[in-house]
């Protein structure tokens, strides 16, 4: 079986555990976001595609799911002292030589998918990850303050002012002239599933299907896809998703994050137990949809998850 992911950060990689566990023997494409890339210390950081990378390699900070295990901060307390920052943003020292040797092969001339398969060859994460695009996709977040409105990008906007004001647009600058990346449009068009994790909406999946081709590469793909649904009980899992979903006018219920993908992208949806009076709806929409336990709790609840979701895709299908 052939599957590709369309990927965001800590929920989609500790998904993709999951789906690891559930189809051992299956060839799966991670199609990993890249619109929260940013340029730090003269470095090119890619945060949702490391911590896939990370997180199915055995490197990642289970506690915190972003950034390495046993990490020190020597680095960022010198630039400090040196008056360098961002401050805001936490790069450790094992994290910073990842971002070392991505930015060297980068100025080398190598694009940003053959550096990532360099460096999961280090990691070995068991899944072949792809970065939507070679190209520079950046999102940055509307926002006002002090009477005033200004776009951030989206990390300073995610980590640094924490969300606490309302989004008033989101835009993925440079989506609308890149291209997807070498293999991307050919995994997706040789899948036999493909599967929406339980990523942001708006930031992760969103941006991906923001890269003019691939969103018709999907809808157009002949193949069951299916998505998870990252709302349980009218808020987020993890993290702010509502904020942005705000600022696209969706939102924050399982039913809603459905229609905004919609019946012409999904096939099918899972929503947790605890919106179960949500499938109706989905369903009279036109996507088939599902009521099962959706909290990663653990491994064996992240596999049985999975498997859900391929359960739903073979029952799509037929």
């Amino acid at each position: 079986m052939r599957i590709v992911v369309l990927a965001g950060g800590i929920g989609g990689a500790r998904f993709l555990r999951g789906l690891l566990a559930a189809a051992p023997e299956a060839e799966i494409t991670v199609v990993g976001n890249t619109g929260d890339d940013i340029h730090l210390f003269g470095l090119k950081v890619c945060p949702d595609l490391d911590t896939v990378m990370y997180t199915l390699g055995g490197g990642i900070h289970e506690e915190q799911g972003w950034g390495r295990a046993d990490e020190t901060f020597t680095v960022k307390e010198e630039l400090a002292a040196y008056g360098v920052g961002p401050e805001w943003f936490g790069l450790g020292d094992r994290d910073f030589a990842t971002h070392i040797v991505r930015t060297q092969m980068l100025s080398a001339g190598y694009p940003l998918s053959a550096v990532t398969e360099a460096l999961c060859a280090r990691w070995k994460p068991g899944v072949r990850l792809i970065p939507m695009s070679d190209d520079r996709v950046e999102t940055h977040v509307l926002v006002e303050t002090d009477g005033e409105r200004r776009a951030v990008h989206f990390q300073e906007y995610w980590v640094r002012m924490r969300a606490a004001v309302p989004a008033h647009a989101v835009v993925p600058v440079g989506a609308d002239a890149a291209k997807p990346a070498p293999g991307v449009l050919e995994a997706i068009a040789d899948s036999d599933v493909i599967v929406f994790p339980p990523s942001n909406p708006v930031v992760s999946i969103g941006t991906i299907l923001a890269v003019p081709g691939i969103r018709e590469a999907v809808a157009e793909a002949g193949v069951p896809v299916v998505g998870l649904s990252p709302i349980v009980g009218d808020a987020p899992v993890r993290g702010m998703a509502d904020k942005v979903l705000a600022a696209v006018g969706v939102e924050s219920t399982a039913a809603a994050v459905a229609a905004h993908y919609g019946s012409g992208l999904l096939d099918g949806w899972l929503v947790d137990t605890v919106d179960a009076g949500a499938v109706a709806e989905v369903e009279a929409a036109g996507i088939r949809c599902r009521a099962v336990p959706l909290m990663m709790s653990s491994l064996e609840a992240t596999t049985q998850m999975a498997r859900e979701a391929l359960a739903l895709a073979a029952e799509v299908r037929a």
